[in-house]
């Protein structure tokens, strides 16, 4: 199964993307998502998580308030709001699923994720 990440680009500070995340091919009956990101030179780090019922979330301290994590099941779609962007929020953005998750648990960590999509550029300029 691939994870199709889209919606990056360029953006002036203060401005909006949406990032959305789905998965081709057979999918699972259930999955928690996730998005990582990855600026140069740095570790991956979490950014945003949605439990399978969509119920639960988790978001990193820097990104509260300013990005929303979210899920259609039915489009079997993932979207990452972002809003109020900074330079600091430029990276390779990254979703990644775990599969057969229970419906309300989220997971922030990425070894806790079975696949990963192949990642969006997003870059903030000041």
């Amino acid at each position: 199964v691939q994870l199709q990440a889209s919606g990056g680009g360029l953006v002036q500070a203060g401005g909006s993307l949406r990032l959305s995340c789905a998965p081709s091919g057979r999918t699972f009956s259930t999955y928690a998502t996730g998005w990582f990101r990855q600026a140069p030179g740095k570790e991956r780090e979490f950014v945003a998580a949605v439990s399978w019922s969509g119920d639960n979330t988790e978001y990193q301290d820097s990104v509260k308030g300013r990005f929303t994590i979210s899920r259609d099941n039915a489009k079997n779609t993932v979207l990452l709001q972002m809003n109020s962007l900074k330079p600091e929020d430029t990276a390779v953005y990254y979703c990644a699923a775990r599969w057969a998750a229970p419906i309300n648990v989220v997971y922030v960590t990425p070894s806790q994720y079975n696949d990963w999509g192949q990642g969006t550029q997003v870059t903030v300029s000041s």
